[in-house]
């Protein structure tokens, strides 16, 4: 199996397609990339950004470049001796607007007759033989007309089943195989499975054969003709069968490099059966981001968080109520439907109350500690779930028992759906809200992680990357993807905050007191936002205002807007801009935290790069990328610039740290092309340990002759007025830094020396 060394993430857009992809690949070869990454490529819904709605299996996507778009970045890749990476996406497609996807369309016209009905995951029963689709304002069907053989409802439009036409709009679709309801009720009655709480993203069944086949037969192609080297799979927890689906996948590739997009809670391991090469990297973003944290801060931020909450509240008990409220909310149809499985497969009684199951189901689905079991394996998971679905609703213990006994018996139609449905509760529940709750340091609620761990040391991270080497060596690792809430070097300067928790606290109490908002909790997770990204521009500002606030459901929320505290809350972001006192004080905090965040983004960068794994770096982040959630993550990348800085770098130059992003250009280009050019130096790991008064603020590791060296907690270093005495034993003979150029002889050198002039190095042996 080939393995790359390293990738590089693009998003492929109608605005930026195959073909432009293709362009870049000479910068990229000359980055030092090893495999071009591309986001979903199929054929998706007209005009979508993300590619994530697939509408059509069959066909490269035509707005992103089509079949000339691909065959070129195909082309350029090979000439450049580069791998090619794909996204693709087998758990749900695209229905938004029925006619751009044939399977879709074809089982609304002919239902349970449709050649594709086994395709979709549809509960006819429940909808009395129809698919409930959530569209309409109201409950009213008054505005349906007919045009030709469509039924249209504005700017909807279904097809009518042959004979079932008429004048009569109502009339016409009251016989069709599909019944538009109002949108609200997706919440509670929709019957087919769909990706997590979005209607117009309908799951499919590839555990079946057929479908897997017709889904997959494009993507089949690509390796049968040897144009694609491995793929990356989107949310393989939604699958019916993650591990089945990923042994026909290593069938279908002939055992290429294959990725799972897989959250991983605490020390949860990836399956050891899997043909898969490992995860997409949230797992060593968490780590990563961590050992870069002053332990120090937690106690003060924490106190500070409780203070604005008006109560201490654990994270336990936070995204418990988080995912409580998920499952009785906008995944209560997903309950409902359990409940049906259950009470089908007999596992529980067809009388007892439904309301009680219903109760008795959400409990557990809230307790699941993991995104999902994968029966037979899991079983320890469901001990844990069990007792604490106890703990917290001591009434329904019968229940409970009763339902978690039927859940784990494998292979029926309600344990695998539970499977299929408790990483929906996590995923909304979690990442999707209570990152928004938890607000003592927000660089910590990123996906992937556990923010109620604050810091990582310098030997757990060697511990880590020691075990990560020996048992998951070809794993991706990341800082920014796409669906990160904050980019690496958003969270890089927040993470600064941790070094002076108090000044912080003081800075927010003036900026609450200028520019009140009312949710002391929210106001301290903005106010972050604002200062890590700074500076941006006020429209970015208020778009991310207004999706943190209404995912966090707090103060205000999607389904039932606040208007009076949305006011406030952007009457607090044009003051960021507008008045003299809060700019002043936001300005004051970022100055104060700048240099510290830059030092922090260098060393978080050059870590990921040379520790073991397959480092990706997300499009444009090898400039400083101070971006916020998506879609303000997706955002355009200015590649001129870059490849203009890179031509100074390779012409001698040596930038200052903050150089407009030139600095990071040069770690990440000097990084890749060694891990490219000389794999030799990164077959092992070895902490190592600087010695002197200022130790604790290093980290350092050896991959078998690539050193890397970067400095964390860069305030108190200032602080304690520098590295002093502090020294790094080097191997003997002559060494060079890679990314000065700067030569010495090995053995003991002072770290003072050493980050004279970053406070980063990657040394090796020089190759003359």
């Amino acid at each position: 199996m080939r393995v790359p060394r390293s990738t590089y993430r693009l998003q492929i857009t109608p605005e930026f397609t195959l073909s432009d992809a293709a362009e870049l690949v000479p910068y990229l070869r000359r980055l030092g990339v090893d495999w071009v990454y591309v986001s979903p490529i199929l054929q998706a819904e007209a005009g979508s950004q993300h590619g994530y709605d697939v509408t059509d299996h069959s066909r490269i996507d035509r707005e992103r470049g089509g079949e000339e778009g691909f065959d070129a970045l195909v082309a350029a890749a090979r000439e450049a001796g580069m791998g090619l990476l794909v996204d693709i996406v087998p758990n749900h497609v695209g229905v938004a607007t029925p006619a751009q996807n044939p399977w879709w369309w074809d089982l609304l016209t002919y239902g349970r007759e449709s050649r594709y009905a086994e395709a979709f995951d549809v509960d006819w029963e429940a909808g009395d033989g129809r698919i409930l689709i959530p569209v309409l304002g109201d409950a009213s069907t008054a505005d349906l007309t007919v045009d030709g053989d469509e039924l249209v409802y504005f700017d909807n439009r279904y097809p009518i089943a042959p004979g079932t036409g008429g004048d009569d709009a109502q009339a016409v679709h009251d016989r069709q195989h599909y019944r538009l309801v109002d949108w609200r009720l997706e919440s509670t009655d929709l019957n087919y499975r769909r990706f997590f709480a979005v209607s117009t993203l309908a799951a499919i069944r590839v555990e079946v054969p057929e479908v897997f086949d017709e889904s997959h037969a494009e993507i089949r192609r690509w390796f049968d003709e040897g144009l694609v080297d491995g793929l990356r799979v989107d949310h393989p927890d939604g699958l019916a069968d993650p591990g089945g689906y990923i042994t026909d996948l290593a069938e279908l590739t002939g055992g290429r490099y294959v990725l799972i997009e897989k959250i991983l809670e605490g020390d949860e391991p990836l399956h050891p059966d899997w043909p898969s090469a490992g995860t997409t990297g949230y797992d060593a973003l968490a780590i990563l981001d961590r050992v870069f944290v002053d332990p120090a801060g937690e106690t003060p931020l924490t106190a500070l968080a409780d203070e604005l909450r008006g109560r201490h509240q654990s994270y336990a008990d936070l995204i418990h109520d988080t995912k409580r409220a998920v499952a009785d909310g906008i995944l209560q149809s997903e309950v409902r439907r359990l409940a049906r499985d259950l009470v089908r497969a007999g596992g529980i009684d067809a009388t007892d109350d439904a309301a009680v199951l219903h109760d008795g189901i959400a409990e557990l689905l809230t307790c699941f500690p993991v995104y999902r079991s994968y029966l037979p394996h899991g079983t320890e998971a469901w001990r844990e779930t069990l007792e604490a679905a106890k703990q917290h609703r001591p009434d329904l213990g019968e229940v409970l028992d009763d339902l978690a006994a039927a859940f784990q018996r494998t292979g029926t139609a309600p344990s695998i759906r539970f499977q299929q449905t408790s990483g929906m509760v996590m995923a909304k529940g979690v990442e999707d809200c209570a990152f928004y709750r938890y607000t003592r340091l927000t660089s910590l609620t990123e996906v992937g992680a556990e923010p109620q761990e604050f810091s990582v040391s310098p030997a757990r991270f060697h511990e880590l990357q020691e075990q990560r080497a020996s048992v998951l060596p070809d794993s991706m690792t990341t800082l920014s993807t796409h669906d990160t809430k904050r980019s690496e070097d958003t969270r890089a300067r927040i993470s600064a905050v941790a070094e002076v928790p108090d000044e912080w606290a003081d800075a927010l109490s003036r900026l609450r007191a200028a520019a009140p908002v009312g949710d002391g909790s929210f106001e301290n997770l903005l106010w972050q936002a604002v200062v890590g990204a700074w500076p941006l521009s006020r429209e970015r500002a208020h778009a991310y205002a207004e999706k943190a606030a209404r995912e966090a459901g707090d103060s205000t929320a999607w389904l039932d807007v606040d208007e009076e505290f949305e006011a406030r809350m952007h009457a607090a972001v044009d003051a960021a801009f507008d008045d003299p006192a809060v700019r002043d004080v936001v300005e004051s905090v970022v100055d104060r935290l700048r240099v510290a965040g830059l030092s922090n983004s260098l060393g978080e960068k050059l870590v990921q790069l040379t520790a073991p794994g397959v480092p990706d770096v997300y499009q444009g982040t090898e400039f400083w990328d101070r971006s916020l959630v998506d879609p303000d993550n997706r955002r355009p990348v200015d590649y001129r610039a870059r490849v203009t800085t890179l031509d100074r770098l390779d012409g001698g130059w040596t930038p200052e740290v903050d150089d407009e992003g030139a600095a990071k250009l040069l770690v990440v280009s000097r990084a890749l092309r060694l891990r490219r050019d000389r794999p030799e130096l990164f077959t092992g790991y070895r902490g190592l340990t600087a010695v002197g008064e200022a130790a604790d603020h290093a980290l350092a590791f050896d991959r078998g002759g690539a050193i890397t060296v970067a400095t964390r907690l860069p305030i108190g270093l200032a602080a304690r007025g520098g590295w002093g005495d502090t020294e790094l034993e080097l191997p003997e003979g002559d060494l060079v830094d890679v990314l000065t150029g700067r030569r010495f002889p090995g053995g003991r050198i002072r770290l003072a020396d050493l980050l004279s002039t970053y406070p980063v190095a990657l040394v090796t042996v020089p190759e003359d």
